[in-house]
């Protein structure tokens, strides 16, 4: 098992910038590929972003794509979500998620491991 704690998230306003982080702790990180995930208050939980095994495949969700970068250190055991030019749109709770099998990236159900979430809050 892995387990996952996000931190980051904050008050920012648009057009601001914050950096998330996922720490895992438990099995060898770089076997699990990672994602990250947001639900706003009444919505689903949406794919944002998703990375593989070694990082060299990346998946962003159309609406992030061009703002959003997600990156590993696996020797850190750390996943990192950087977030630019943040819209009200964006805000919501976001959660890492971890899986060692493959997978779609993009779909919930291919994790099996989640993080308790950190609240990103964009004012306008």
């Amino acid at each position: 098992q892995v387990q996952l704690v996000e931190s980051g998230g904050g008050l920012v306003q648009a057009g601001g910038s914050l950096r998330l982080s996922c720490a895992a702790s438990g099995r060898t990180f770089k076997d699990y590929r990672v994602g990250w995930f947001r639900q706003a208050p009444g919505k689903e939980r949406d794919f944002v972003a998703g990375i593989t095994w070694s990082g060299y495949r990346v998946f962003y969700a159309d609406s992030v794509k061009g703002r959003f970068t997600i990156f590993r250190e696996n020797a850190k055991n750390t996943l990192y979500l950087q977030l630019n030019r943040l819209e009200p749109g964006d805000t919501a709770v976001y959660y890492c998620a971890a899986d060692p099998r493959p997978g779609d990236p993009s779909s919930r159900g291919s994790y099996d491991y989640w993080g308790q979430g950190t609240q990103v809050t964009v004012s306008s």
